[in-house]
Parts: C-alpha cells; structure tokens; sequence
C-alpha cells in the first residue's frame, strides 16, 4: 500500500506530502519532519519490486548500500545528496534524504532547452566531482542521468545554479538487470555493459554523465547503446545537432561514450580532466558569469553579418539580464549587469569591426561630446548624430539602421536602443523618450566605466 497525503509515519515523526516518483526498484515521497520542520525525501522500495523471489536479496543490499551512502555523505559533499536518517515502516526500509528545490536537468531542458554549453560543463563538472569521491569508496552510481541530476538556484542571485546528485546508485546497483532495463535513464543513457551484464565500473558513471552532458546541450536523448551494439546505429556527434558546440567538448562527450568500455577513460577524474581543459579554452575566449553562450555572435560578427550579429547582441543581453519576456533594458538591469558579460559582447564587436562599432566606442563618443549624467538634451542630440542614430530632426527606426561598415562610427550595436524607442513610442513607459533614452545611455555608459571597459 502506496502512503497518501498527510499520513503520518515513524510515530508521527515524518508526514507524507506527496509522492514524488517510483523508478524500478523503489517509490520516493516528499514528507515533512514535524519536530524540525524540515522537508525531507523518503525512499522505500517499490511494492512491484517486493514480490520479486529474490527481493529479501535485494533488500539486504538496500540496507547495506544504506550504511554506505551514509559514510560517502558524511562529508557533506555540495554536489551530493545527504542522508539523514534510516528506519523501517509497515514492513518496509526507508532512507530519509536531504529535498533538493528545483527541477532535474531532465525537466529544466524540456521546460527551457538546451543549456549554453558553458552552463552545462558547470553543472556536469559539479556531478562529476561528486561521482570522484563515491568512487573513492568503491560505490558506483549507476544513473547519473537527467532525471538524477538537480538543479537548484538561490531567487535572486545570478549565477548560482547548483548541481547536486539524488538517486544514489542504490537502485542501480542491487537491481536485477530486467528492473534497469526498464527504468528510464538506463534506456538512453547507460552503456550496454551495465543492463545486459550488470557490470559495476567507474567506465559506467563516466558513460552516464557524458550521455547527460550530450543531452543538455543539445536537448536530445543519444541513440541508445542497444542499439548501437547489436544494431550497428551510429552515435549522432552532438555538435552534428548543435553547429556551434566546440570541437573540444564534442570530442571529449564522444570519447566519454565509447561503446565499449575500454575505449572510455577508465576513471572519472581522467574523463573530468579533459573537460577542464576544454573549459578553461571556453571560459578564455568567451567568458559569461550566467553560463551565456557567444560563439554564435562571434561567428556573426566574423562573418561581417552586422543586422544578425545586432539581433544576437539584443537577444543574449536580455537573456543575461533576465528580461527575455519584457523585451527592452531598464536603469536597473543595466547597472548590475554582469562586467564579465559586458566585457565579453563589446571586445567581439571591437575585434572584429576593427574598433569601428562597440559600446567602449559608443562610450568614448559620449565622453567626447561631453556626456555626464545630468540631463542635457543638446549634449544626448549630439550624441545621436554622432552614431548616426538621429537624422532629419527624428531618431531612426530599427529598420533604417546602416548594417554595414561604412555606416558612423559607434553606430551599433544598436538594437536594443532602437527597441526602447519604439517601446516608449507606444506608451510601455510614460515617460518622454529623450529622458528615457538619455536615463538608458548615461547608465550604460556608467556601467562601462565602471566595469572598466574602454576602446583601446
């Protein structure tokens, strides 16, 4: 019998709130301590699973991966879930666990899509930290899939995204191999080896997490190594499905999911080490304290695709800031936006324009003409004509930009300026557009500066 809602359990200790899910060996349930008040993940084994001939075997092992668990978290690993507490109810073993708020890596890429690549090395890397101390005390997980995968933010705080791993290998490692070939990550993410033989080796989390690495950032399930075995499938390459991915980080996925185990890396630090370097290229070239992506803007901009590259410029600010559904930059946004981020969008538009477009060129333009943050409409006119975004007594639409190289100097990026000009024209704010845009040019100027970002 499944526990409902309410019902107290362990002499009223836990309170059961909802039933979060049930793999193939056991149901988990989100329950309240009532003495401390703090909510709590239980695991008991699946009734299914306790008709199984062998399941007083499997049981001996639940309890014993129990006592193990609790020793891998008794460090209090970040990126590992803890275990809290271990008791019997109504015939049956429960792990109390630590409740992680957020959502799996599963539901966060199918509720938004694929994640920057950046973004998701982050969290993959936190994971794979993890599985390097399990292994350390000979425990494999055997499912680090999406699903196992928590991403938890703090409200409020860019770049906190944490990863942090839940459905320790118990599952996966005292199942029989007709129960893993029906849970869900084991279907697309799990080598062969492991549901045909059950066999328990670091090559198998190495396999899982660059399958869970190929999955969020491209927003696919890999083609399942059944199939590729015994059917002769082919392995997609992610950057196949993803152009944009790098060269390196496509490598090091495939090399992680190797058909056969001893053509992966054979431990888990091994397999990591190649992705930090991969990385540190990343992070080197095209750094972003919220994980953005900028290559495809690189691309543009290397290109000379000016319109693209401005559209791509206006997009990831947005995203950076966290103001995709509003559409326009406020004051607000503007003076926290990331330095890093900043820095990054205008040393692309420098390089490859030759210094002829940028914000650092757009801000030495404003210090020439005089721009302070006091409000002086000649001052902000002459600005405008300057970049040759005001002609013939009225400011341009986005359409009548000059997206090309003989267009003025600082002229772009230039999207988001033009947008707030027609978002004021039709009355999203009531304030006069000179203000506004005067209000949104000294800011970023501002933050420029104070980001120390200048055009050499």
């Amino acid at each position: 019998m499944y526990w409902g809602e309410g019902q107290l359990i362990h002499n009223g200790k836990y309170k059961i709130e909802r039933q979060l899910g049930g793999g193939g060996f056991a149901v988990t349930y989100q329950a309240i301590h009532t003495q401390l008040n703090r909510r709590v993940v239980i695991k008991t084994p699946n009734l299914s699973v306790q008709n199984d001939p062998d399941y007083p075997k499997y049981l001996k092992r639940f309890k014993k991966e129990a006592q193990m668990l609790g020793e891998c978290c008794a460090d209090s690993h970040p990126h590992i879930v803890q275990v809290f507490d271990f008791f019997e109810e109504d015939g049956r073993s429960c792990l109390v666990m630590q409740y992680i708020p957020g959502e799996s890596l599963w539901q966060f890429v199918q509720n938004r899509g694929a994640l920057p690549e950046t973004e998701a090395v982050k969290y993959i890397r936190q994971i794979g930290s993890a599985l390097v101390e399990v292994h350390k005390k000979n425990i494999f997980h055997l499912d680090v899939t999406p699903p196992n995968i928590m991403l938890s933010f703090k409200p409020g705080v860019s770049n906190s995204g944490k990863a942090v791993l839940i459905d320790f290998g118990i599952a996966g490692d005292m199942s029989p191999p007709s129960t893993l070939s029906r849970s869900f990550g084991n279907k697309a993410f799990a080598p062969y080896e492991l549901v045909r033989k059950g066999i328990r080796h670091p090559t198998v989390d190495v396999y899982c997490l660059a399958a869970s690495l190929y999955y969020a950032v491209t927003g696919q399930r890999p083609t399942n190594s059944f199939d590729r075995k015994f059917d002769n499938e082919e392995l997609v390459p992610p950057q196949q499905l993803v152009p944009s991915l790098s060269n390196g980080v496509n490598q090091v996925i495939l090399q992680g999911m190797a058909l056969e185990a001893k053509d992966r890396p054979q431990t888990m630090q091994e397999w990591l080490n190649l992705l930090g370097s991969q990385q540190a290229i990343i992070s080197n070239k095209l750094s972003s304290d919220m994980g953005v992506d900028y290559r495809n803007l690189e691309k543009l901009l290397k290109a000379n695709l000016w319109q693209e590259a401005d559209e791509e410029t206006t997009r990831l600010m947005l995203k950076v800031a966290g103001r995709e559904k509003d559409g326009w930059l406020d004051v607000e946004s503007i003076n926290n936006f990331p330095c890093t981020d900043l820095s990054t969008i205008d040393q692309l538009w420098v390089k490859y324009s030759n210094a002829h477009f940028g914000f650092s060129v757009q801000k030495r333009i404003w210090q020439e003409v005089g721009g302070k943050p006091d409000i002086d409409m000649k001052i902000y006119i002459h600005l405008c004509k300057c970049v040759g975004w005001y002609r013939n007594s009225g400011w341009l639409n986005y359409d009548e930009l000059t997206f090309n190289a003989k267009s003025p100097v600082g002229h772009l990026p230039g999207g988001l300026l033009i947008w707030l000009w027609i978002s004021f024209e039709v009355g999203i704010e009531r304030e006069t557009t000179e203000t506004k845009w005067w209000n949104i040019i000294s800011s970023l100027s501002s933050r420029l500066a104070k980001c120390n970002i200048q055009c050499d």
